[in-house]
């Protein structure tokens, strides 16, 4: 019995982390298009929210040139760092993540399409 709920624990850490391992990017691409009137993924120029290539593994709010909310230049400054994981959360529910931050997208409420969204946004190096 004491084995079963050791597994049911380590189970309950690791399949979420496994999920967001592996993601489509090509599916993720389809996706991102809900993120295109706001974010360039492939080019380093900013629309109404800052780029995102090479997003992932970058510093939250360093994009030079792009005026951020105190909000995340708060987070930067706490230093925040868009890892898969910090996507994951923030995709999710942006406003929940960062309070009082400017994007007014409201997530991805399928975990899938995250992990498909990131896995392109690491794609666009």
């Amino acid at each position: 019995m004491k084995l079963k709920i050791a597994l049911v624990a380590a189970l309950t850490v690791l399949v979420p982390s496994m999920a967001m391992a592996g993601g489509d990017a090509e599916h993720g691409k389809k996706v991102f298009k809900k993120c295109k009137a706001c974010h360039y993924a492939d080019k380093e120029k900013n629309k109404v929210g800052p780029y995102l290539k090479g997003v992932v593994g970058r510093k939250a709010a360093s994009v030079e040139g792009f005026k951020y909310s105190d909000a995340m230049k708060a987070k930067g400054a706490e230093g925040l760092v868009w890892n898969e994981e910090n996507l994951d959360k923030y995709l999710t529910k942006p406003k929940k993540f960062v309070p009082k931050n400017k994007m007014s997208f409201g997530g991805l409420k399928k975990e899938k399409d995250r992990a498909d969204v990131i896995e392109y946004l690491k794609s666009m190096k």
